[in-house]
């Protein structure tokens, strides 16, 4: 199974949320990304349940030595969520992380301002918050996300993925209220090989996303 692009992921993701929102399971939804790659996958669930659509920024803390091994990751001004085993086989301490923690920092903060333009933070309290990403791997990323929205105090939170290894999806189950990710291939390298289009998004690309579903009803 593969998707032809994040797109079509995300219709697909959009017609099982849509099936849940007509049980009354999401009640005042406000869709959150994960950008670059949740952004187009999000921008089809918040136009089918009609509801606002912003991002949330998550950095990845990579090992100083291998930038793409993720040893941690934060969201928004929260403390950085290390994998610990991770740290421990690597021979590496929080402490030795400070500075690719403040780079990350700078640069998801650097995001945030790009991305909303001048707007605010949506309010979360009391709405129904739907995380979304392209795919989960790890779940590094998508835990430290979950840990962002629930301070927020919302009411509910759900992770929506269109493809995510088994293990982070029931991983995730301890950070959501509910999970919804559509497969859960048994052998799962890295969500790239589950999309026959996975090109890299810019920043243009998120801004476009973001205007589309503003300009489609509103400010939310």
């Amino acid at each position: 199974m593969q998707f032809r692009d994040r797109r079509q992921a995300g219709q697909e993701l959009a017609e099982r949320l849509r099936v849940l929102q007509e049980k009354g399971a999401l009640p005042h939804p406000v869709v959150l990304a994960l950008p670059r790659g949740g952004v187009p996958v999000a921008r089809e669930v918040a136009r089918m349940l009609q509801a606002p659509l912003d991002v949330l920024v998550v950095r990845k803390i990579g090992a100083p030595f291998q930038e793409e091994l993720g040893v941690g990751a934060i969201a928004g001004d929260e403390p950085p969520l290390f994998d610990d085993r991770t740290l421990a086989g690597l021979g590496l301490s929080e402490a030795s992380l400070a500075d690719v923690v403040e780079r990350e920092r700078k640069e998801l903060l650097r995001r945030e301002e790009h991305y909303r333009q001048g707007r605010p933070a949506p309010q979360l309290s009391g709405r129904t918050v739907i995380v979304v990403d392209d795919g989960l791997a790890t779940g590094a990323t998508a835990r430290a996300a979950l840990r962002a929205v629930r301070r927020r105090e919302p009411e509910r939170v759900v992770l929506a993925v269109p493809v995510g290894s088994q293990q982070a999806a029931d991983l995730m189950r301890a950070e959501a209220d509910d999970v919804v990710c559509l497969y859960r291939p048994r052998a799962f390298m890295a969500v790239g090989e589950w999309y026959e289009d996975f090109a890299q998004l810019t920043d243009d690309d998120v801004l476009e996303a973001l205007r589309d579903v503003t300009a489609d009803h509103g400010h939310g």
